[in-house]
């Protein structure tokens, strides 16, 4: 760790007497029922390090060209090619106001970036270029802007773990010139369920079709499908997965990151995504408080956030940040 450890320990002590939304990360256990990933040539885990001695890298998302991993304790985004064994940084911690990251995507030649419990939000070109940064609304709320997903029509939806909605930026806003601005998000729908206090809103995604949103809330374990056009929200048939993170969709299977658990699990969506099931469940060596999933071609990227560390200050699993990267099915 730098210099700055004690001081990023303490911060990080406080800000969880502030959010007892992960409090049950205290219990990190790994359960008998996952599998672990196969380990012959083709199908091996590969490590992807992380080179800050701050990352705690929440969430990953990744184009044809990049890979993009972003850290929760600064805002740090770090970036390297597809199949690089090192993510270096791109962005620089606190750039723009920007000193926590979440959920991160990546748009044509745009990079989308939530700002946790900062409640903002940054828009960059693929070069680096701000093109606009967002604010929540100031109603006195908690907030922690968490990840976000682009809908087929370009427009961007952003769920918030603590207050009990939706924002949208409209595609226009997402596409237009690299100036900066700072804008107020705006609500576009107001979710069900929400439980005072905890994590609930986290992972998003849109269904198959892309008429829909899915959400999966970390402190029930619940999916919703939200309806884009006529804002209807309702329950999909499934088992609860607690501690759902990072949610990624390929075709009709959901890959959702458990990040008390450790594992991957493997969701079909069934019924026009009414209905999804389990197919499976998995771990691998290494596993660390895994809270950021995406695809990469026939590869699946899993964050080792190591947030149990960056919440409580205690001793880090490993003095190296990384991703795993893992076969897909």
């Amino acid at each position: 760790m730098s210099t700055g450890t004690t001081a990023h320990a303490t911060r990080r002590r406080m800000l969880f007497v502030s959010t007892a939304t992960f409090a049950v990360l205290a219990a990190l256990v790994i359960p008998a029922s996952a599998t672990a990933a196969p380990t012959g040539r083709e199908g091996s885990v590969r490590t992807i390090a992380v080179d800050g001695d701050n990352a705690f890298p929440e969430s990953v998302t990744a184009d044809h060209r990049y890979v993009y991993t972003g850290s929760i304790a600064d805002g740090t985004v770090y970036r390297g090619p597809v199949g690089a064994k090192t993510l270096e940084p791109f962005l620089p911690g606190g750039q723009d106001g920007r000193t926590q990251v979440t959920g991160l995507k990546t748009d044509g030649d745009r990079l989308l970036a939530a700002g946790a419990f900062t409640g903002r939000f940054f828009v960059y070109t693929g070069t680096g270029r701000l093109v606009s940064s967002y604010t929540v609304p100031d109603t006195g709320e908690k907030t922690l802007v968490n990840d976000e997903v682009v809908a087929p029509d370009g427009d961007v939806y952003i769920t918030d773990s603590f207050r009990p909605v939706v924002y949208r930026i409209p595609a226009a806003e997402v596409n237009a010139p690299a100036t900066g601005a700072h804008r107020t998000l705006q609500v576009a729908y107001h979710l069900p369920d929400y439980v005072a206090g905890q994590s609930n809103g986290n992972g998003i995604t849109t269904s198959p079709d892309g008429r829909s949103l899915i959400i999966g809330y970390w402190y029930s374990g619940a999916l919703y499908r939200l309806t884009l056009a006529t804002g209807e929200i309702r329950e999909i048939a499934a088992p609860a997965l607690t501690s759902a993170d990072g949610i990624t969709r390929w075709g009709d299977t959901l890959y959702i990151d458990r990040s008390v658990n450790n594992e991957v699990a493997t969701v079909r969506l069934q019924e026009h995504g009414s209905r999804a099931t389990v197919v499976s469940e998995r771990t691998y060596p290494g596993a660390d408080t895994t809270t950021g999933v995406a695809v990469s071609g026939n590869r699946l990227l899993v964050t080792n956030s190591q947030m149990d560390t960056y919440l409580y200050g205690t001793p880090l699993t490993s003095p190296a940040f990384t991703l795993a990267s893992l076969p897909l099915h």
